[in-house]
């Protein structure tokens, strides 16, 4: 998701990372794979477009960054959510779902902030990166996913010293199990979701997953021009699970 930054103040789900951004006073161009789910998405806001675009395709970050330049002339802030879960044990894991991890989760978001950088550079923007508790906490049976999330974070801060004497902040947000379509889509049945939701939100100091409202509000805060001396940090929004 970019966004050009007109602030009234400023994983994971698009609808409402792309809402919050919107409420906020920002521009946004929501992407995705789901062209149904992109325009209802947009019919929910006046001030969030969408475009349909696959990010690990050849072409497809700056096409992304072109777009927003096209439609409004700037772009101040790139927040890197798509990503994908994969539940792979060291026993089944298979070259190509390891490679499509990387590219959706690693190499997406480092073309796109390539591709946003002359931008960022122009307007001292700022860079949000979506990663997980498991970016720093081990994962049993989804260890690909973890160390996908562990190399976002790594890009997080060292992005964020390369580009200091910028004026571009690099943050990101790392949540917890939260309610989203995720586990459905790494090929879980319904009754596997539902025994590891609870499974999860048992683990959880305070009791219980996440929503996507919730994540959807630090993004904003990270990339809030008034966060100006905030930069290189992964803020952990898991209700506790990381302490455990």
């Amino acid at each position: 998701m970019v966004a050009e930054r007109r602030f009234r103040h400023r994983r994971p789900q698009l609808p409402p990372a792309a809402l919050a951004f919107a409420g906020a006073g920002a521009h946004v161009l929501g992407v995705g794979r789901r062209p149904d789910a992109l325009r209802q998405t947009a019919a929910q806001h006046p001030g969030i477009a969408v475009l349909a675009a696959d990010l690990t395709a050849d072409g497809a970050p700056q096409a992304v960054i072109d777009a927003v330049a096209d439609r409004w002339g700037r772009l101040d802030v790139l927040v890197n959510n798509a990503g994908a879960t994969a539940v792979m044990p060291l026993a089944d894991t298979d070259a190509e779902r390891v490679a499509g991890l990387l590219a959706l989760n690693v190499i997406a978001p480092s073309l796109l902030a390539q591709a946003a950088l002359p931008h960022l550079r122009a307007h001292r923007g700022a860079i949000v990166n979506v990663s997980s508790t498991y970016g720093h906490r081990p994962l049993p049976g989804a260890a690909h996913y973890a160390a996908s999330k562990a190399a976002l974070e790594q890009l997080t801060r060292s992005w964020a010293l390369e580009l200091a004497a910028d004026g571009i902040r690099v943050n990101a947000v790392a949540p917890g199990p939260t309610a989203s379509e995720a586990l459905a889509a790494a090929g879980l049945s319904e009754a596997a979701v539902q025994q590891l939701e609870r499974d999860e939100a048992a683990r959880i100091p305070l009791g219980r997953r996440g929503t996507p409202e919730e994540v959807a509000g630090w993004l904003v805060h990270l990339a809030d021009p008034a966060a100006t001396w905030l930069t290189g940090q992964v803020l952990t929004v898991d209700g506790g699970l990381e302490l455990v």
